[in-house]
């Protein structure tokens, strides 16, 4: 699907879709649970709808209305086909959790999943009685009865990894400890895992890098819950407000969330644009916009949004620490350079960074999405810096987190 945007101002009200972090965990917590629950989720997106199928084949019937998730856990799957598409966090959470039910169960992933980096969480797992084959395939298969005991999992490479362990662990019969070795990196979202255990009755005790996970838990639902309003697509709202130098009003979002992504305010803020709360709605209204130096090592998927924005403020902005980019979606360093490069943006790729010099009209033109959600929001919010129209190609990759994105773009248009 091609789409093509004409150049205009952005501003006006919106509402903030699911985050599908978190509904991602309360799904697996929900089905993991002894009784019903009901997940209130207004929006879908593919990768939610690869976890709500995944668990549907191996421990749960989940059915959705459009507006709440059901789940209603069951007897585990023996046997159990996971086809987890294009969804990491479907791939590293629910992989520890088969292998705590015991399953012999087979992953089946699309894109460039296969490729991405998973041998640390295998090589925990084997450890402890998985027998796992097919790596780096397009069908993994495990199987084995996963046992407690001591987990040691890197913290620089995918916090999914811990996460994944983190809702495997309580299932066992004994006690076990997660170390997590070097820095930890996106260690917010361990955060929103470790919130969504607690509201399942899941303890969990944290001492520095590690992670102390008392075993023969039970999970326990509390009926009915409700996913948080999204910061990681709100993102791109905010910096719309940036790219178009319009006001622009998000609903549905918690100024109190564990989400990491919600640091974009600090980052508008300090880019010049004003960030306040008002009646519980967060209004963002552009300013005198700069260019600043911005570490990404926690929040690795704002930079396409924060790339976006710094077409439009004055001066450098260097975004640093992002080279965990590179085994995304795409490799979202030479996306998002390309991407604005074809626009007619000024910007440099470095091998974990990227260097863009703003404040100048951008030219539109073609552009594909590269297959990645996130880069397709990204040339859609540059549309207002640009002086001729923008079209993207391949523009439903928006579907993996965000089907309504162009929808909502376009109740933002005004002028």
């Amino acid at each position: 699907m091609n789409i093509t945007l004409e150049p205009g101002r952005l501003g006006g009200n919106i509402s903030a879709i699911p985050s599908k972090s978190h509904i991602h965990r309360l799904l697996i917590s929900a089905a993991l649970s002894g009784e019903e629950t009901r997940v209130i989720c207004p929006a879908s997106s593919e990768d939610i709808d690869a976890t709500a199928w995944c668990l549907q084949a191996l421990c749960a019937d989940i059915t959705y209305d459009g507006e709440t998730f059901r789940v209603k856990p069951e007897k585990p799957n023996a046997r159990p086909v996971l086809d987890c598409g294009e969804s990491g966090s479907t791939y590293r959470f629910l992989f520890p959790v088969a292998c705590a039910l015991g399953a012999d169960a087979s992953f089946l992933l699309k894109g460039r999943l296969p490729q991405r980096p998973m041998e640390p969480l295998f090589e925990a797992l084997e450890a402890h009685g998985a027998v796992i084959t097919g790596k780096g395939s397009s069908e993994v298969r495990v199987s084995g009865q996963l046992q407690s005991g001591l987990f040691t999992i890197p913290g620089d490479i995918s916090s999914q990894f811990i996460s994944g362990l983190l809702f495997a662990l309580p299932l066992l019969g004994g006690d076990s400890e997660i170390r997590i070795t070097g820095k930890i990196e996106s260690k917010k979202y361990i955060d929103i895992t470790l919130e969504a255990l607690k509201q399942f009755g899941i303890s969990a005790r944290i001492k520095e890098n590690r992670i102390f996970v008392p075993g023969g838990q039970r999970y326990r639902s509390p009926g009915t819950i409700r996913g948080e309003g999204d910061w990681s697509n709100a993102a791109f709202w905010c910096c719309a407000a940036l790219t178009s130098g319009k006001p622009v009003r998000i609903s549905g979002l918690s100024p109190d969330s564990p989400q990491g992504d919600k640091e974009i305010l600090r980052i508008c803020e300090e880019m010049g644009a004003g960030v306040r709360w008002d009646e519980g709605e967060l209004l963002i209204t552009p300013g005198n916009l700069r260019g600043i130096d911005v570490t990404v090592m926690d929040v690795p998927d704002l930079v396409p949004a924060i790339a976006a924005a710094a077409c439009a403020a004055e001066g450098t902005t260097r975004i640093l620490g992002a080279g965990r980019l590179r085994i995304k979606e795409s490799d979202r360093l030479e996306s998002v350079a390309r991407v604005l490069q074809e626009l007619g943006a000024d910007v440099e790729e470095g091998e974990d960074s990227l260097t863009i010099r703003g404040g100048r009209p951008l030219k539109g033109g073609t552009v594909d999405s590269w297959g990645d959600h996130r880069i397709a929001m990204m040339a859609a919010i540059t549309t207002p810096l640009c002086t001729a129209p923008v079209t993207i190609r391949n523009a439903e990759a928006v579907n993996k987190s965000y089907p309504g994105f162009f929808e909502d773009l376009n109740k933002l248009t005004i002028d």
